[in-house]
């Protein structure tokens, strides 16, 4: 559903624009609503949410799509923990749906799709890596790594039940706005991947805006 953004840039708290491949975490406190910007169009960003407090409370795609009863996440969707709980809410999305089936590219799949002579290339799971090893100080480790919502990528649910990657949905200066519905870890990673046409084989930057509650 797309549903335009009610905020004014002018009270924006916090802006920063992550490079194509890089990652961004910061906590959000209950009520402040966080802006994804995909800045040149078509680019997917891979994102992670935990309950700030007892990070073992995090996103979960299952418990999400059994609640709201679709595949897709919309205006509109409330993102639920593994505990059953509010995590945070969509309260704007200028592209219409964003998938959380297809999960994130590791090296380790970049293997079993494409080439063995892709391991070695960038992926979202290394960028979460390096940001957890960076700051020590949000108290995630590799086993906090499970369901990820990709903002702006489009996989597309085939008749047979199958998941396939497309060429993304989303233009330039389209975003989505979520509201923290309890204290909330937001760790991204701007989606270096090069081998399928989730970020038309070219990732691209894109822009994080926080407003507080």
């Amino acid at each position: 559903m797309i549903k335009a953004s009610t905020q004014s840039m002018a009270d924006a708290q916090f802006q920063a624009t992550v490079a194509a491949g890089d990652y961004f975490i910061r906590t959000l406190k209950a009520g402040d609503t966080l802006r994804i910007l995909d800045l040149e169009g078509n680019q997917a960003a891979d994102t992670l949410f935990y309950n700030a407090h007892d990070p073992a409370e995090r996103y979960s795609a299952t418990d999400t799509i059994r609640e709201q009863g679709n595949v897709y996440l919309t205006a509109g969707t409330v993102l639920m923990t593994n505990r059953g709980n509010p995590l945070l809410e969509i309260v704007a999305d200028t592209c219409g749906r964003h998938d959380t089936l297809g999960g994130a590219c590791a090296s380790e799949s970049n293997t079993v799709r494409y080439d063995l002579e892709k391991r070695c290339m960038h992926a979202c799971r290394d960028s979460w890596m390096l940001a957890i090893n960076r700051h020590e100080e949000f108290g995630l480790d590799k086993r906090d790594i499970t369901h990820n919502i990709n903002f702006f990528m489009n996989v597309p649910v085939t008749a047979d039940g199958g998941l396939t990657f497309e060429d993304g949905i989303s233009g330039a200066g389209k975003y989505v706005e979520l509201t923290a519905r309890m204290d909330t870890i937001v760790l991204i990673s701007n989606c270096p991947q090069l081998n399928n046409p989730c970020n038309g084989y070219n990732p691209t930057p894109i822009e994080v805006i926080v407003w507080s509650a």
